[in-house]
C-alpha cells in the first residue's frame, strides 16, 4: 500500500492541563495512514463486508465494491434516481447488521420528485446480488416530507440501534430552517424508523395529534455524522451556520433548539433570530465550536489497538478544516481535542472502525481515498 497522506503532530489539547501536553503530543505517533484504495469521486460512506471487503458510496450517484486488494469495482447496478448536485446525491450507507445471511444493504440519497424541481431525503433497503453487480429487491422505506426546492442540508446519517431500529438525521433544507420547531414535517428531524419502514410503538410522538409519528428528536440543522455510543446511545454531530457546531446526544422527543438557541450567527455576520444560545424546553448541546469545523462522519473507538489512552475516545472528521478530531471524554465531558491528518488538508468525510478494530476514514475529493489509520 502506498503511504498517500503524512500524519500529522499538530494538535489541539482545549481545557487540557500543561502537565497533560506531553502525553497529546506522544499520542499522535500511534498512528500512520495507509491507503487502502484511491480514484474515488467525493466518496460519502462506507460499510464493511466480510473478507476485508467495502462498500463505498460516491456522491455523484455511484456505490462501489472495494476488495481488500483495494481494487475499486464497477458501479453497483439497481440504484434509484438520485438528485446528484450542490450537498446531495448517494450519501451514507449501511450494511444490515445480519448482512452475512441477509446481504441487506441501507442508503441514504437525495430523491428528486416525478418532474426533477424538489427533492428530499430518502432511505432504502436493498440486498447485494451474490456476485456483488447489482441491487435486488429494492424498497424505499422512507421518504422525507415535504420535499423542497434545495440542494443543501440533507442531513443523512444512519445508524442501526441496538433493538434493531434505524436512526436517519434528515437535515432543515438551509431554506426551511423554522421548520425544524415543527412537528409536522420531517426538516431538521432525527427520524426512527424499522427496517422495514414501519413505525416502532414506542417514538415519542405515536399518536400525538399534529406530529409525524416517525419523528426521534427535532430542532436539528444539519447532521452529517451520527454513531453508538459503547453504552448504546446515539451520538451526532450538526453543522451550525457561521459558528456553532454541535455534538448531541439526541433523547426521544427532545427538542434540540435549532434555529431558536445557537451559538453560531448568520453568514457574513448577524445574530439568527433574538441571537439566544439558551431558553427553556430547549436541550444544550453536549460540545460546540467557534469558528465552525464542518463536522462530519463520527466513530467511538471501542478497540485498544491503538493503546490504553485512545480506547473511548471520539472520532469526527472536519471538512472545513481536513483534520480528524481525536476528542478526549471525561464525565461526559469533552476534556481535550487532537488535530490528526492535519497536514493533508483532505476534506474527512467520513470515519468507522473496522471488525479489525483499526478506524477507516474517506475523504470527500474528486480524488477520493479510502484510508486505514494504522497503530505504530
Amino acid at each position: 500500500m502506498n503511504l498517500q497522506i503524512q500524519p500529522s503532530f499538530s494538535l489541539v489539547c482545549r481545557f487540557a492541563a500543561v502537565a497533560a501536553l506531553g502525553f497529546c503530543v506522544n499520542a499522535m505517533a500511534q498512528m500512520r495512514p495507509e491507503t487502502v484504495a484511491t480514484g474515488l469521486e467525493n466518496p460519502w460512506g462506507v460499510a464493511f463486508l466480510s473478507g476485508g471487503r467495502f462498500v463505498v458510496t460516491e456522491r455523484p450517484g455511484r456505490l462501489r465494491l472495494i476488495g481488500a486488494d483495494g481494487k475499486i469495482g464497477a458501479p453497483i447496478a439497481g440504484l434509484p434516481p438520485i438528485a446528484a448536485g450542490g450537498q446531495g446525491g448517494l450519501l451514507d450507507v449501511l450494511a444490515d447488521s445480519g448482512f452475512e445471511k441477509n446481504r441487506t444493504l441501507y442508503f441514504c440519497f437525495s430523491e428528486p420528485d416525478a418532474g426533477g424541481s424538489t427533492n428530499s431525503t430518502a432511505l432504502a433497503r436493498a440486498n447485494l446480488s451474490a456476485d456483488g453487480t447489482k441491487l435486488e429487491d429494492l424498497k424505499i422505506i422512507f421518504s422525507q416530507q415535504p420535499k423542497v426546492a434545495s440542494r443543501n442540508h440533507f442531513g443523512c446519517r444512519i445508524v442501526e440501534a441496538r433493538d434493531g431500529t434505524l436512526f436517519l438525521t434528515l437535515g432543515d433544507r438551509f431554506s426551511r430552517k423554522e421548520d425544524a420547531q415543527k412537528l409536522d414535517n420531517h426538516l431538521g428531524k432525527i427520524v426512527r424508523i424499522g427496517k422495514d419502514g414501519a413505525v416502532p410503538k414506542d417514538n415519542p410522538f405515536v399518536g400525538k395529534a399534529g406530529a409525524l409519528p416517525e419523528i426521534w428528536s427535532y430542532g436539528h440543522r444539519n447532521g452529517q455524522g451520527a454513531t453508538l455510543a459503547p453504552d448504546g446511545r446515539l451520538w451526532m454531530t450538526e453543522h451550525g451556520p457561521q459558528g456553532g457546531d454541535e455534538i448531541n446526544i439526541p433523547q426521544a422527543g427532545r427538542n434540540y433548539g435549532w434555529p431558536v438557541i445557537t451559538y453560531g450567527e448568520n453568514y457574513g455576520g448577524g445574530k439568527i433570530g433574538d441571537g439566544i444560545t439558551a431558553k427553556d424546553g430547549m436541550e444544550q448541546p453536549l460540545h460546540y465550536w467557534v469558528p465552525s469545523i464542518a463536522p462530519s462522519g463520527m466513530a467511538f473507538l471501542t478497540s485498544d489497538r491503538y493503546g490504553a489512552g485512545w480506547k473511548g475516545n471520539l472520532f469526527v472528521g472536519s471538512l472545513k478544516f481536513g483534520y480528524l478530531d481525536r476528542i478526549e471524554l471525561k464525565g461526559g465531558k469533552v476534556v481535550a481535542e487532537h488535530k490528526l491528518l492535519a497536514e493533508g488538508r483532505a476534506r474527512i468525510r467520513d470515519v468507522k472502525q473496522g471488525p479489525d478494530g483499526l478506524l477507516y476514514v474517506l475523504t470527500d475529493e474528486a480524488d477520493g481515498k479510502l484510508l486505514r489509520l494504522r497503530p505504530n
